[in-house]
């Protein structure tokens, strides 16, 4: 599944390309996980504008007063766009004619995008404002961006004292901070040398802190490699991203620990493979 670091790369990967293009044609093909909430034909003629980030959500505000400067148009509102497990957006010419699982192209007149979602998990909705419609539903329940200044080693023992699950579960929660998937999660966990297994209300502050830390620290190592890819990951222009080749111990069951030795372990938490050393991470 793309995580914050996978959609980030994406949203780099196309966005200062599609700013200010205008729309010529809206497609939809087989259903996504909710219906788009606007006629396609609406989108005609709307102006992109700068796409932004949150969680793993894109949104793409469209504009109206096409022929006036960008400081001088209007909301007319946007798209709020999930890869879901599969999905990974391309912008530029496309072939002929969608295959089959192109399930949404946005025609500009700088190219198209499109979204293509074997599974059809992904989502592609429109709402008059990210706070409003389906976008506010969804996006209401997310917890601090890791980048945020608010994210330290207070706000996330305060929040994780509220939680009495394993650590590793409610990091992945999303409700806390978003962008710690299942693969970075792990690594992060390993960083701050934390078994995932250790209850979330049972850290002290001064290991949340380092955790808070590891977290920002791995989250910022993949998108310098541009993300993971597992299976079919691709950003924009198509390229794969490289932070799976140096996981510590994600995907490294069996292999000697890269600090101690020791080999590394793999559990099941909540039907999610976790990877952790037994001697370098503590409970």
């Amino acid at each position: 599944m793309p995580e914050l670091p996978e959609v980030e790369v994406t949203r780099l990967s196309f966005a200062d390309r599609i700013d200010g293009a205008v729309v010529a044609s809206a497609r939809v093909g087989k259903p996504l996980r909710w219906p788009l909430g606007i006629a396609p034909s609406q989108l005609a003629g709307l102006r992109v504008g700068a796409v932004a980030r949150r969680g793993k959500y894109l949104w793409l505000p469209l504009h109206t007063d096409c022929a006036l400067p960008p400081a001088a148009q209007s909301a007319a509102g946007g798209l709020l766009l999930h890869l879901g497990m599969s999905g990974s957006l391309a912008f530029g010419i496309p072939p002929a004619s969608p295959g089959p699982h192109d399930h949404f192209d946005l025609a500009t007149d700088r190219g198209t995008l499109r979204l293509t979602d074997p599974r059809r998990f992904g989502a592609v909705v429109w709402s008059s404002a990210p706070d409003t419609g389906m976008a506010g539903k969804l996006l209401a329940t997310l917890g601090l961006e890791p980048f945020d200044a608010a994210f330290d080693g207070g706000y996330l023992h305060a929040a994780l004292q509220r939680r009495g699950v394993a650590v590793k579960l409610a990091l992945l929660g999303g409700d806390i901070v978003v962008g710690a998937g299942n693969i970075y999660a792990c690594e992060a966990l390993f960083t701050a040398r934390i078994n995932p297994r250790t209850r979330s209300d049972r850290l002290s502050r001064p290991r949340c802190q380092r955790l808070a830390q590891a977290i920002r620290q791995t989250l910022q190592a993949a998108l310098d490699l541009g993300g993971s890819t597992l299976r079919d990951f691709r950003d924009a222009h198509g390229m794969a991203g490289q932070f799976q080749l140096s996981a510590r111990v994600y995907g490294r069951c069996g292999f000697p620990c890269t600090v101690c030795g020791t080999p590394v372990r793999r559990i099941v938490q909540a039907q999610r493979s976790t990877f952790f050393c037994p001697i370098c991470q503590k409970r």
